[in-house]
């Protein structure tokens, strides 16, 4: 499990969720948004495109990420959730906490 973070022209911080977001590294994206909205930033894109699998910890650490960049009056988006993912998000209804796009393009696009 890794995270990639990269940086847009128009400054946007693009965080790559790859494989899974669980108990086990849920902290460690937790403090990577923490830091950059430290640092100032307060737009972000979640890209789950290469997730597969989150758990209710991953969940949790979501709802408090964007918790936290709304609180710094920031913005924050999901892309790329695949079907079981966007079905998980619906049954929680997460999914009208969360912007989600299609793509990491559509999502970009629409801030």
């Amino acid at each position: 499990m890794a995270f990639k973070t990269s940086r847009t022209e128009a400054g946007i911080t693009v965080v790559r969720v790859e494989g899974q977001l669980v108990v086990g590294n849920r902290q460690e994206l937790k403090e990577l948004v923490q830091d950059a909205v430290g640092h100032g930033d307060r737009k972000f894109l979640l890209d789950f495109t290469p997730t597969a699998y989150i758990d209710s910890s991953g969940l949790g650490a979501l709802v408090s990420i964007s918790k936290r960049v709304r609180e710094a009056g920031g913005d924050l988006r999901l892309a790329g959730l695949n079907e079981d993912l966007r079905s998980l998000f619906e049954l929680t209804k997460l999914d009208t906490l969360f912007p989600i796009a299609g793509t990491a393009a559509e999502a970009l696009a629409g801030f």
